[in-house]
């Protein structure tokens, strides 16, 4: 645990010394918000429209906030830091563990800050689902983030890991209803949507921000979310500590 926070928190000073890629970060889904989110008000969603909508760019801010991280460990390799902790006594698994809780903090925080700017626009949730929507984001951000260091360390090439992540990150956008919900899609997409993990991540948060909370979409979601965060995270210590050692 100490060593995790160590390099916890030498990863957030590092960040908080460049704040612009966070600033960034919050650019893409802020103009969702305003350009295309007013066009939902036309459609028959079966609810308030913004509370369909608002969880899809939570989902796409932790996906294309955390799917990209890798590129940071790869700067770590190239600049020595992983070959000088070979000879230090640190957790390999701190060695993820902290990185990963750094990027966790930073996209709960980007998300806390989505939700406020969404309620002048007409959000109207539930605090309890908004807090089981950050908590989700929460554990989709630890498994995507860990993946992306692991496939990071694993290549220790950016022209390897960019063509990889955006094979990856595309398809699991436009299938896992983050703009519109699939139920929208004929059949066929439908059920091919059902094969990518983050459509029950999704649905669980607009369960969530509807006020329903002990549904099937929101326990499949948790239960999702927790099984990637778990088996990335096992995966990445694994890959880590060969690499460290």
């Amino acid at each position: 645990m100490r060593d995790t926070y160590l390099v916890f928190r030498r990863q957030l000073a590092m960040s908080l010394r460049g704040p612009l890629w966070l600033v960034v970060g919050l650019v893409q889904p802020v103009v969702y918000l305003v350009f295309f989110g007013p066009l939902l008000q036309g459609l028959d969603l079966g609810a308030d429209s913004w509370r369909v909508y608002i969880p899809g760019l939570l989902v796409q801010l932790a996906l294309f906030g955390a799917a990209f991280v890798g590129f940071s460990v790869i700067a770590d390799v190239r600049s020595g830091v992983v070959e000088r902790m070979r000879v230090t006594p640190v957790s390999r698994l701190a060695l993820l563990l902290g990185r990963v809780l750094r990027d966790v903090l930073l996209l709960v925080g980007q998300s806390c800050v989505l939700l406020l700017v969404a309620v002048p626009f007409g959000l109207r949730a539930p605090v309890f689902g908004a807090i089981l929507g950050v908590l989700l984001i929460a554990l989709l951000t630890a498994g995507l983030a860990s993946l992306s260091y692991t496939f990071g360390l694993a290549t220790r090439s950016e022209e390897s890991l960019a063509p990889l992540l955006n094979s990856v990150t595309v398809p699991l956008l436009l299938l896992s209803g983050i703009l519109l919900p699939m139920s929208l899609a004929p059949p066929w997409l439908d059920v091919v949507s059902r094969l990518t993990p983050l459509r029950y991540v999704v649905d669980g948060i607009r369960d969530a921000f509807l006020g329903h909370y002990a549904t099937t979409n929101v326990l499949t979601g948790f239960l999702v979310a927790m099984g990637m965060a778990g088996a990335a995270i096992a995966w990445g210590a694994r890959v880590f500590r060969r690499e460290a050692t």
